[in-house]
């Protein structure tokens, strides 16, 4: 069993935090755009992927640079005509905003990947987090821990 005492110390740590305390913005792409406009996005935001999203901004999943190139391109498919939502991987990791950034990086390693688009239990799109971020908060809290002398009895 444990003590109040410990409960208390781990009261703070940046595992226990929930997601939607460290998420940033994000950018999706919507799902009724041709694969041309999809890779203009990504290219616009510095990135390999974007999550991808109905009108109403429900999360359907996520496309990549790569397979869009791949199986559009690749194939001899105009990337001016040819839709996005056909390409989204629609079993894309993501997580949800009340779940615990401990919660958060679990599903980013099982799925192996670095970053999570972070959701509304209603799964409409609320912002990202990756692994930088939670290592970079846990850096942060490990540096106030060092820092704040132990309290008093």
């Amino acid at each position: 069993m444990e003590s109040m005492e410990s409960k208390k110390t781990d009261a703070g740590k940046i595992e226990d935090k929930k997601v939607k305390e460290i998420a940033e913005p994000a950018t999706a792409v919507s799902s009724d755009v041709s694969v041309k406009v999809a890779l203009d996005e990504i290219k616009a935001q510095g990135g390999q992927s974007s999550p991808v999203t109905d009108q109403g901004g429900k999360l359907l999943g996520s496309v990549s640079k790569d397979q869009m190139n791949r199986k559009v391109g690749g194939c001899g498919h105009d990337p001016q005509t040819a839709p996005v939502e056909p390409q989204v991987e629609k079993e894309s990791a993501y997580c949800f905003e009340d779940q615990t950034v401990g919660e958060a990086e679990k599903v980013m390693r099982d799925a192996n990947v670095d970053e999570l688009s972070v959701v509304s239990r209603d799964k409409v799109l609320v912002g990202k987090t990756n692994l930088g971020a939670i290592s970079h908060q846990k850096k942060v809290g490990e540096e106030k821990t060092k820092a704040t002398p132990p309290a008093r009895e």
